[in-house]
């Protein structure tokens, strides 16, 4: 016999928390099924553990270069990875504590603790139980994407589900990739003391060029070696130890291995065949209201085709909701304007298109203009000057998006982001901005745009004397 539901959400990361929350508050009869933890990878391998180690990584790093602050130290700092990995883990579970079963049953939704099949398109099944619902979410998240390498069986490697749980600092890392995690936790390791290598064939691909350059140099200035090139062989040396072979002949010998090539949508084992969902590796296709083909089901977050991002997927469980309890809103799951940020140090934040994306689309139309942080205050301040603000618009400052590359660069990128949704480079610059501030440093970006086209054709100077005073 069925236990009958007006919704039931498929998985407890960022997207189905968001769904199944929304439907509970509302009086609506939610089951919310998990066969791991509530708060999906972003909590317990993503977002919340990487952070934390990267900033023991930092805090490390500071000290280390502390004497360019004119502070001189007598010893460098020894790591512990045990006491890292507890700090990680407290910090973890106080964030989790917002997200228990107690949280979710308190606003209405009932939380099942298992694995969820579709017997049809109108029951799924967990253990024993037999759930019939009008409406479904699938929101089960992605997994470490793994490519049949030779050799890769044969090593302990670790993945970013794998890695928070370490407790070795090893001589040498080697990651395989070289996108946001690999970048990431590439600078979190050499900071910690390790020597590091990160092997990829394309370096943050989606990232503004220039940007990458800057994070290159940046690395390269701290140690960090990367080969832009494939893994194609490895071989195991030791109990530890291995060597990683790529395509045009090198060798690289570690004894610890990151493998974050990219991720894979959770599609396997939730039988999507017999409920008549389509789905594919690349996660399962949606419309603009986030329904599949069978239309009382719908996908969001990262096991859908669209961007892997937390905030994406909780903004796309929030729409789901609304879609599936007021179907004659019908709003549109698919942003175009949200922002992502690596976190390196310094950060990268792009929000809207990339200078490349901006000449493709648009190509002559594209006017670029590009402040360095060492024209910000409160970067000289604080001695952050590797990065930049990179403003692409068109006409008289008809933004089109924006890269900015500093410490506080995911920050600074909202300023953006609320301008491209509609307060445009004039909002941005009318409003009064606290000083020093990194937010100031985005301000006197946009300012000089608006003025460099309102005194196209006039000195340099001039707009630079222009910007200094008239939005201070």
């Amino acid at each position: 016999m069925s236990d009958i539901y007006n919704l039931v959400v498929i998985g407890g990361g960022a997207a189905g928390l968001t769904a199944s929350a929304f439907g509970g508050e509302l009086g609506a009869k939610v089951a919310l099924i998990e066969k791991a933890h509530l708060g999906g990878d972003c909590t317990w391998v993503g977002c919340v553990p990487s952070k934390a180690l990267l900033k023991v990584a930092k805090v490390a790093h500071h000290i280390r270069t502390a004497d360019k602050y004119g502070l001189i130290l007598t010893e460098t700092p020894k790591v512990d990875m045990k006491q890292v990995k507890e700090r990680i883990n407290n910090i973890v579970h106080e964030i989790y504590e917002g997200e228990t079963p107690e949280v979710f049953r308190n606003r209405g939704v009932e939380v099942i603790e298992g694995t969820a099949q579709f017997l049809d398109a109108n029951r799924v099944q967990v253990g024993d139980r037999i759930l019939e619902s009008k409406k479904f979410v699938i929101a089960t998240g992605a997994r470490p994407l793994i490519v049949p390498i030779d050799g890769l069986d044969t090593i302990d490697y670790l993945t970013n589900e794998t890695l928070f749980d370490n407790e070795r600092l090893p001589e040498h890392l080697v990651l395989m990739g070289a996108g946001a995690i690999g970048m990431e936790m590439a600078q979190a390791y050499s900071r910690l003391g390790t020597k590091v290598t990160v092997i990829g064939a394309d370096v943050m691909p989606r990232d503004d060029r220039q940007a990458v350059d800057v994070l290159k140099t940046v690395f390269a200035r701290e140690g960090i070696t990367i080969i832009e090139d494939f893994v194609t062989k490895f071989d195991k040396t030791g109990e530890n130890t291995f060597d990683a072979h790529t395509k045009r002949g090198e060798t690289v010998s570690g004894d610890m291995l990151l493998v974050a090539i990219g991720r894979a949508p959770t599609v396997n084992g939730l039988g999507l065949d017999k409920a008549g969902v389509e789905y594919s590796e690349k996660g399962i296709p949606v419309n603009k209201h986030l329904e599949t083909n069978v239309s009382h089901i719908y996908a969001i977050g990262d096991v859908t085709t669209g961007a892997k991002l937390t905030h994406y997927a909780g903004y796309q469980g929030s729409i789901a909701g609304r879609n599936v309890l007021f179907p004659l809103v019908n709003s549109n799951g698919h942003p175009s304007i949200y922002p992502w940020v690596t976190f390196t140090d310094p950060e990268v934040a792009q929000v809207g298109l990339t200078e490349h994306e901006a000449l493709e689309k648009h190509g002559d139309e594209v006017k670029v203009y590009v402040l360095p942080l060492t024209e910000g205050d409160r970067s000289l301040a604080e001695g952050d000057t590797d990065g930049f603000v990179k403003i692409v618009y068109r006409g008289s400052g008809d933004l089109l998006g924006t890269t900015i590359v500093a410490e506080r660069a995911g920050e600074m990128i909202q300023e953006y982001t609320i301008a491209l949704a509609g307060g445009g480079l004039r909002g941005l610059i009318s409003t009064i901005h606290a000083y020093p501030t990194y937010a100031d440093i985005a301000k006197k970006a946009a300012s000089k745009v608006l003025l460099k086209e309102l005194f196209e054709g006039t000195s340099g100077k001039l707009i630079d004397v222009a910007s200094k005073f008239m939005y201070r």
